[in-house]
């Protein structure tokens, strides 16, 4: 099997593995051990910034680095190396004479990739580049594969997603991505602390398909022999929470959708979701209007934001419209009006808009009109209120009893965040479900299912209250300005290789 496995590799791997007796003869582990490093390479920057050569020499400045190397210029008995960590990257020179023998031999057999330490005074080149003077060498890593020459993120961006612990080595802008996100769940987190919402967990494991409408996960528990779902919403388990009396609670998580892929869609995304007792519509409309602009403001610097080349502004009031007043200004047609389904249906064909089986009412088709003719064009921030009852199963209803208080959020054609003044009606929330079944029924997989003990905790009595959930992974899109899911999630679903 060995044998095999050395017939496999490249001659760069074998140069590599051949020198692992070599280390082991120095009395040195390939594969290291604990290292006392005491500056990042950042901090080693801020200790000489604005100092020259002879103030560094007069008033020496020791560093202990560790990092990984990508760049070695061997020149006889004085090389020069770079190593980067975490925070960036800093030059070494290594001398014969200020290192050991010993240590320059070791020195000798690394390689492009390998982690090491180094320890030594601060100094500027003649060209004027902050260098470590190392006055003594640890190899603590050895790289068993060679880097791709010329990365830059790697030419094929599946083998970047595939290979993300390679794309963070040698990519900045994947690495700034992954350090960003974790910094704009903080500011949300903050945001709604500041507001007085408590963040809670609740399980991922469901027995009900509930709280979305979408496609699940099935999995099964061996000891119930009971099958259980994924779950594709947290609002359900955080409504429950409003009944117990939390009042203003939220939830950052994973949700499972069994769904297609593309540049906005990952079948396991992160939201944030959160509820508000005493609140409505208009309260969510202000959570997350302020909210992206706090978030904006303290992670990017600005609220101005430019995305897929184009400039989007949070610091604006966002425009707030209604599904029907968009497709009235894309197409010319009413949806407020009363109509019947076979007139809604005339009116999708003189459009040319397809209508299939599942389409039960003018509701839906003005939903598909929305999709079709409005959504592309929202580059701003824009709130689309007012939706058709059919497609809300979970919301109140507004004057007009076949629309519902609800409001999804679009920027730049995407749909950012979804809100609704929630049902809190269980013999209402019950019809809804009834019509989802039967929704089912006739077909439709991702309808919900009849969730009874969210209704026995409806009935008990739940406040009114507003509700919204939002996209993290979109949101940091947004401030990254990635035009692909992918690069903002470490480990994204991937299709085998063919």
């Amino acid at each position: 099997m060995e044998e095999n496995n050395q017939m496999s590799l490249t001659d760069q791997e074998k140069v590599r593995r051949d020198k692992l007796a070599k280390y082991k003869e120095l009395g040195v582990d390939p594969f290291g051990h604990k290292f006392n490093r005491t500056h990042l390479i950042s901090e080693a920057r801020k200790l000489s910034e604005g100092k020259t050569n002879e103030q560094l020499e007069a008033n020496p400045v020791y560093v202990t680095l560790a990092g990984r190397i990508n760049a070695i210029r061997r020149m006889g008995k004085a090389s020069f190396i770079n190593i980067q960590d975490k925070t960036g990257k800093i030059q070494g020179y290594i001398g014969l004479g200020i290192v050991s023998e010993g240590e320059y031999n070791l020195f000798k057999l690394a390689d492009i990739g390998d982690i090491i330490g180094m320890y030594g005074r601060l100094m500027l080149t003649r060209t004027g580049e902050l260098t470590c003077r190392v006055e003594k060498y640890t190899h603590l890593t050895k790289s068993l594969r060679p880097f791709p020459e010329k990365y830059h993120g790697l030419t094929d961006v599946e083998e970047r997603y595939r290979h993300r612990y390679v794309d963070l080595i040698v990519n900045e802008n994947a690495k700034k991505n992954a350090i960003m996100r974790p910094k704009i769940i903080r500011e949300i987190q903050k945001y709604c602390d500041n507001l007085g919402f408590i963040e809670v967990e609740t399980s991922v494991l469901s027995p009900i398909l509930g709280g979305a409408n979408a496609r699940p996960f099935i999995t099964h528990h061996n000891t119930l022999d009971k099958d259980f779902y994924l779950r594709i919403a947290t609002e359900l388990p955080l409504k429950k929470l409003l009944v117990g009396g939390l009042e203003r609670v939220y939830e950052i998580g994973r949700l499972f959708r069994n769904e297609g892929m593309d540049t906005t869609h990952n079948p396991e995304f992160t939201t944030i979701e959160l509820y508000q007792a005493y609140g409505d519509l208009q309260d969510m409309r202000e959570f997350a209007e302020g909210l992206i602009r706090t978030v904006a403001k303290n992670v990017t610097g600005s609220t101005t934001l430019t995305y897929d080349d184009k400039t989007i502004d949070v610091g604006k009031p966002f425009r707030w419209v209604s599904m029907a007043e968009l497709v009235k200004e894309a197409t010319g047609e009413d949806f407020t009006k009363e109509m019947s389904l076979d007139e809604a249906k005339a009116i999708a064909k003189k459009h040319n808009v397809p209508v299939d089986k599942l389409i039960v009412s003018p509701g839906q088709i003005m939903n598909l009109f929305f999709e079709t003719f409005c959504e592309e064009k929202l580059i701003q921030p824009t709130f689309v209120h007012t939706y058709p009852i059919e497609v809300s199963p979970l919301t109140k209803k507004s004057k007009d009893p076949r629309f519902v208080e609800r409001f999804e959020l679009f920027i730049d054609g995407h749909e950012m965040a979804n809100a609704y003044t929630e049902l809190n009606d269980p013999i209402d929330q019950k019809e809804r479900f009834v019509e989802q079944l039967k929704a089912k029924e006739r077909g439709d997989d991702e309808a919900n299912e009849m969730d009874l003990d969210f209704l026995e905790a409806l009935e008990y009595g739940m406040p009114p209250a507003g509700g919204i959930g939002i996209g993290i992974d979109r949101l940091v899109m947004l401030m990254c300005n990635e035009k692909s899911i992918r690069e903002v999630i470490l480990f994204p679903t991937m299709k085998d290789r063919k």
